[in-house]
């Protein structure tokens, strides 16, 4: 079968490579599935690079979401069949088959969209995680997201109108601000032709500023959020894709009685899993019923990971990025 993998940390325009391996065996707890699609993320582009606060493993192979056809059960494994179609998180593994924690798999309905499937486990996973458990939106409050049209932003923006929260939301261009609108968001910034968007947030919320802002962009971005937080509110860490971690400046904290609050999903699920059972049930139901419906930019062909990882990178595209596989199970 093809993967595409980078056996040195760099540019993986330059670096990641179609190679040919032996497809993958179920282990115990394991399925094996025929894969339909891939999801993309920031944290890819930043995985290649070495530059994310989690060590890459080399030979590495990006992919965050794995949608597809079970293959082949491993041991002990009952709640699933061959033939379903799943979602899991795919753990590098960009390649026609791949193996992954059955334990981890959420059986799809057949009217979800590979795409829709893919947002929904991490970038909703995340979302639903920063806003609800960590920053307890509640109804009627404001909420501020940057990189609105961005994966996890994108999230953030839909669950936070359905929490029916008043949404304020930053993005690159144009083409992004009018799809914010579109989405419901009550206020889009371009940050490109403001870049300090301070003077807005406050002036929209009558110089009370928002209750919870939504931040994976850190750095500059960071500063200037900390200046739009209301009394009581909740600033949200949930990466730097700006490439600064900012500090934090604890007198001004104290004076404005606001939060800092840090957002790890990937690990709150290894110490805790429950919470995020039960937000998945909740996400996918919400999916399912048509309540969600995840922005997902034009896909990608498998041939051309390459160049989705430099659109990522380089802030081209919104929504959800997806590579697509016309699989017929090769071997």
């Amino acid at each position: 079968m093809r993967i595409w993998r980078q056996h040195e940390l760099g540019d993986p325009v330059e670096l990641l490579q179609l190679e040919q391996v032996d497809p993958p065996e179920a282990a115990s707890g394991q399925v094996v599935v025929d894969v339909e699609a891939v999801g993309l993320t920031f944290v890819d582009c930043l995985m290649a690079r070495g530059l994310y606060q989690m060590e890459t493993k080399l030979p590495w192979s990006p992919c965050t979401e794995v949608v597809g056809r079970v293959r082949e059960l491993g041991d002990g494994v009952d709640h699933l069949a061959v033939g379903d179609r799943v979602v899991g998180i795919g753990g590098g593994s960009l390649a026609e088959q791949t193996a992954l924690r059955a334990s981890g798999v959420h059986k799809l309905a057949e009217g979800v969209t590979a795409g829709a499937a893919a947002a929904a486990l991490v970038n909703y996973g995340t979302s639903w995680f920063a806003l609800h458990d960590r920053g307890h939106l509640a109804e009627r409050e404001t909420l501020l997201v940057h990189a609105g049209m961005g994966g996890v932003g994108s999230a953030a923006v839909q669950l936070g109108l359905i929490a029916g929260a008043r949404v304020f939301a930053t993005a690159g261009g144009p083409e992004k601000t009018a799809l914010l609108k579109e989405m419901g968001v009550e206020l889009a910034i371009d940050y490109r032709e403001t870049p300090d968007f301070v003077d807005l947030v406050r002036a929209h919320t009558e110089g009370r500023g928002v209750d919870v802002c939504f931040d994976p962009v850190g750095g500059d971005v960071f500063d200037r959020s900390r200046r739009c937080m209301a009394w009581d509110g909740r600033l949200l860490v949930i990466g730097f894709t700006s490439g600064r971690i900012a500090d934090a400046p604890t007198n001004h904290i104290l004076l404005k009685n606001y939060s800092v609050v840090g957002v790890h999903w990937g690990a709150s699920v290894g110490r805790n899993p429950e919470p995020s059972e039960r937000a998945r049930q909740e996400i996918f139901a919400l999916l399912e019923e048509g309540s969600l419906d995840p922005p997902v930019f034009p896909p990608y062909a498998f041939e051309d990971v390459p160049t989705a990882l430099d659109a990522i990178y380089q802030r081209r595209t919104w929504g959800k990025a997806i590579v697509e596989l016309h699989n017929d199970a090769p071997n």
